[in-house]
C-alpha cells in the first residue's frame, strides 16, 4: 500500500514538474488568450435581451355550453409544446412580425449606406438569429427571447412575436371551424335530398302494396289496420276465455255440493234473489215448526203443525227445483261461453296466418323503406344539430394563448458579460497552456531526470551540474557550482582508485552539452585539493580551454601529434595552483586526421607519470572520429548529458560508440539542470547553498569575535 501511495505521489509530482518546467509556455498562452478574450469582449457590440412569457394551452373553449360542467383542460404535453415552439419560429409567423414592425426598412437604414430596405430573406435570417424560444421545465409556459443591439426594439419584437402567434392560433381555429360548418352544411343539403328520396320510395311502396296505417306514416307511430284488428280479436278472445273459465268454475262448484251445503252455497255463488227468498222462507218455516213442537202445547198431528210441515216440504221441493234449474242454466251459459271462445280463437288464428303471409310479401319492403326514412331523418337531424353546435362554438371565447408577462426594454445589456468572459478567458487560457505544455512534454524525448539516465543509458550519474555554470575561476570556489564539481571529483576519485586510473576523457554526444566547462571545473577542483592536474585540449577544431584561463593557443596538441614538439614543450602554467594545460594548437590545412592511436598513446605515456590526473577535452563523438580514438586510449570516459538538450537516442548512440571504440565508461554527468524547476535538484542546491552560507556566517562570526 505504501508503494502504491508513493507511486501515485510521484506521478503527481511528475505532472507538477511538467507544469513548472513549462510555466513560460503556460503563462504565454494564458496571457495571449486573456488579452485576446478581453479585447474581443471590449470590442463586442452591446446587445439587449427582452423576454415575453406566454401560457400555451391546447385548444379548448373557456366555457363549454353543451356540458353541465367545464371540461378540464389538458395537462402538460411536451410534444404539443415542442410543436408550438417550432410554429413560433416558423417563416409565416416571423414574416408577419417583419411586416407589422416594418423591419426590412428599419434594418435597411442601419445596414445599407443608401438606407434602402433589405430583402425579406435577409430580414428573416436576422430575426431568426436574434430569436430564441424556450419552454419552462414541466410547465406550459413559453419564453420568447429576442436579442438585438437596441433595447426597445428587442421588447417590441418579442411582444409582436407573441401577438402574431396568438392571433394565428385564434384565426386558425376560427377558419378550421368555419370550414367544418361549410362542409357540414353541404352534407345537410345532400342529406335532405336523401330523406326526400327515401320518403318518396316509402310512399311508392305503400301505394303499390295498398298498405293502410292508422296514425302518422313514416314517423314510426303508424299502425297497420290488420294489426289493430288482431289486437281487438286477441282482447275479445281473452275476455271470452275468462268468462268461460268463470262459468266453468261455478258449475263445477255447484255440481260437487249436495243437500244443505248446495242450498247454502248456491245462494252465495249465484246471488239469485228468488232462490234466496225460497231459502229464507224455508228457514223461517223450519224454525216455527221446531218452536211449536218444543213448547209441547200442540202435538205432531196438530193442524198447525201439519200445515207447517206441508209448507216446509213444499219449500224443499221448490228449492230443489230451483237448484236444478240453476245448474241447468249455468251449464247452458258455460256451453255458450265455450263456443264463443272457440269461435274467436279460430278466427284469430286464421287472421294471424293471413297477416303473416301479407307481412312477408307486402309489409316487409314497406318496413324497410320506413326504417330507411327514419335513419335518414335521424342523420339529417344530427347534422343540423352539429351545424348549430359548431356555430355556437365559433362565438364562445377561446383562450389558447395567454400573455403572462410582456417584454420590457432591458436596463442592462445581456452581452458581452465582461467578468464572465474574462474569467472564461483565464480558465481557457490556463487549460490551453497546460494542454500545450503537456503536448510539448510528450513530444520532448530528451533526458530530464537522473532516473532516466540510469534507466535508459544504464550509467551511474556521478554529478548533477546546475544551470548556467561558469568556470570556477569566475564563479568562485565557495559557490554551489563548486560543490557540484567537488562531488564529481569525489565520485571520480573513488572509481579511479580501484583501477589506479588517472587519464580521463570528457565526451558528449552532441555539440553544446557543456563538456568543456565540466572538464575545466573538474580539473580546477582536483587542483584545489592538491592534485597535479593536466588539461589537454583535444578538440582540435573548436578549442576553448585556453580561453578559460587566458592562455595563447599558438602551439599545443597539434604540434605534439605532428612530432614537431615534445609534450613538455607545449605544457603551460595556468596561474591556478597545481593546474597545467596543453592547449590544442593551431590546426593547419592538410593536417586533418593527425589524431591516431599510436601518437596519442605516446604523448600520454610521456606525461602520465608527471601528473595525478590528466583530463582530455574532446569534440562530440557523433560528429568527429577524434572522440572515438580518445575514448579508446584513455583510462576512463565521462559522458556529459545536457538536461533537455537532445533526444535520448543521441546519448544512447554516444554510449554505444564509446563502447564500440573500446572505451571504459565510468559514468555520466547530468549538466545544465534548472535547479528552480525540479524539486530534487532544488533541494540539493538549496542544501548546498545553505551549508556554504552557514559556513560563511560562522567565519564572519569568528572573525568578529577575534
Amino acid at each position: 500500500m505504501a508503494e502504491d501511495n508513493q507511486t501515485s505521489a510521484l506521478h503527481f509530482l511528475d505532472y507538477w514538474r511538467v507544469i513548472r518546467d513549462r510555466k513560460e509556455v503556460i503563462l504565454a498562452v494564458a496571457l495571449l488568450t486573456i488579452v485576446t478574450g478581453t479585447a474581443y469582449t471590449v470590442m463586442m457590440p452591446k446587445k439587449y435581451t427582452a423576454v415575453t412569457q406566454l401560457e400555451v394551452r391546447e385548444d379548448a373553449m373557456d366555457v363549454d355550453p353543451f356540458y353541465d360542467r367545464q371540461v378540464a383542460r389538458m395537462g402538460y404535453n411536451p410534444f404539443f409544446l415542442m410543436t408550438q415552439e417550432k410554429i413560433m419560429r416558423s417563416r409565416p409567423v416571423l414574416m408577419e412580425v417583419i411586416r407589422r414592425l416594418n423591419l426590412q426598412r428599419v434594418w435597411g437604414a442601419e445596414l445599407n449606406e443608401d438606407k434602402s430596405p433589405i430583402t425579406p430573406d435577409l430580414a428573416l435570417q436576422i430575426l431568426s438569429r436574434s430569436l430564441r424560444v424556450e419552454q419552462d421545465r414541466d410547465t406550459v409556459l413559453m419564453n420568447i427571447r429576442v436579442t438585438t443591439e437596441n433595447d426597445k426594439r428587442s421588447a417590441e419584437i418579442a411582444n409582436e412575436v407573441a401577438n402574431v402567434y396568438r392571433d394565428r392560433r385564434l384565426n386558425a381555429k376560427r377558419r378550421e371551424i368555419q370550414r367544418a360548418i361549410d362542409a357540414i352544411s353541404n352534407e345537410v343539403r345532400k342529406q335532405q335530398e336523401r330523406v326526400e328520396e327515401a320518403e318518396a320510395e316509402l310512399q311508392r311502396i305503400r301505394e303499390e302494396r295498398g298498405i293502410s296505417l292508422i296514425g302518422h306514416m313514416g314517423s314510426g307511430t303508424g299502425i297497420r289496420v290488420e294489426a289493430t284488428r288482431l289486437n281487438m280479436l286477441e282482447s275479445e278472445r281473452s275476455a271470452a276465455r275468462v268468462e268461460m273459465l268463470v262459468r266453468k268454475a261455478r258449475l263445477e262448484q255447484l255440481e260437487n255440493l249436495k243437500g244443505t251445503e248446495l242450498m247454502e252455497a248456491a245462494a252465495y255463488i249465484v246471488q239469485d234473489s228468488t232462490l234466496m227468498a225460497i231459502r229464507q222462507q224455508l228457514i223461517d218455516s223450519e224454525v216455527s215448526l221446531q218452536l211449536m213442537l218444543n213448547t209441547g202445547v200442540v202435538g205432531e198431528n196438530h193442524p198447525d203443525v201439519l200445515r207447517l210441515k206441508g209448507a216446509v216440504d213444499e219449500l224443499h221441493r221448490q228449492l230443489h227445483s230451483a237448484l236444478e234449474g240453476l245448474k241447468a242454466g249455468l251449464r247452458a251459459d258455460y256451453e255458450v261461453a265455450l263456443q264463443k271462445y272457440n269461435a274467436l280463437d279460430e278466427e284469430l288464428q286464421a287472421i294471424k296466418e293471413i297477416d303473416i303471409e301479407s307481412e312477408g310479401t307486402d309489409y316487409l319492403p314497406f318496413y324497410r323503406a320506413e326504417r330507411n326514412v327514419q335513419v335518414q331523418r335521424d342523420i339529417l337531424t344530427a347534422l343540423r344539430a352539429r351545424v348549430t353546435q359548431t356555430g355556437i362554438e365559433v362565438e364562445v371565447p377561446r383562450t389558447t394563448v395567454d400573455i403572462i408577462e410582456e417584454a420590457e426594454p432591458p436596463q442592462r445589456p445581456s452581452s458581452p458579460l465582461v467578468v464572465l468572459n474574462i474569467f472564461l478567458s483565464v480558465v481557457l487560457g490556463l487549460l490551453a497552456g497546460v494542454g500545450l505544455a503537456f503536448f510539448v512534454e510528450y513530444l520532448d524525448v530528451s533526458i530530464k531526470t537522473v532516473d532516466e539516465v540510469e534507466k535508459y543509458l544504464g550509467l551511474p550519474v556521478l554529478a548533477v551540474i546546475p544551470q548556467q555554470s561558469r568556470p570556477l575561476t569566475e564563479a568562485g570556489q565557495s559557490s554551489g557550482q563548486g560543490e557540484a564539481y567537488r562531488s564529481l571529483r569525489t565520485s571520480l576519485a573513488l572509481l579511479a582508485r580501484e583501477g589506479n586510473q588517472k587519464i580521463f576523457a570528457v565526451l558528449s554526444g552532441g555539440v553544446g552539452e557543456g563538456k568543456s566547462t565540466t572538464l575545466f571545473n573538474l580539473a580546477y577542483v582536483c587542483a584545489e585539493q592538491g592534485s597535479k592536474v593536466l588539461i589537454i585540449d583535444s578538440d582540435l577544431r573548436r578549442p576553448v580551454q585556453h580561453k578559460m584561463v587566458g592562455l595563447p593557443n599558438r602551439v599545443g596538441m597539434v604540434n605534439v601529434l605532428t612530432g614537431e614538439m615534445k609534450p613538455e614543450d607545449v605544457v603551460q602554467e595556468t596561474g591556478v595552483p597545481n593546474l597545467w594545460m596543453m592547449t590544442s594548437g593551431r590546426l593547419r590545412r592538410g593536417s586533418m586526421g593527425i589524431m591516431n592511436s599510436p601518437r596519442l598513446r605516446a604523448a600520454l605515456d610521456e606525461v602520465k607519470d608527471q601528473y595525478d590526473y590528466i583530463l582530455l577535452d574532446s569534440p562530440p563523438i557523433l560528429g568527429v572520429t577524434d572522440a572515438a580514438i580518445l575514448a579508446g586510449e584513455v583510462d576512463g570516459v565521462l559522458l556529459v548529458v545536457q538536461y533537455r538538450k537532445y533526444p535520448k537516442i543521441i546519448s544512447l548512440r554516444a554510449k554505444r560508440m564509446i563502447e564500440n571504440a573500446g572505451g571504459h565508461l565510468m559514468g555520466s554527468v547530468l549538466n545544465n539542470i534548472n535547479i528552480m524547476r525540479d524539486d530534487y535538484y532544488y533541494y540539493y542546491h538549496y542544501t548546498t547553498k545553505k551549508y556554504y552560507g552557514s559556513t560563511k556566517h560562522e567565519h564572519d562570526d569568528d572573525a568578529t569575535e577575534v
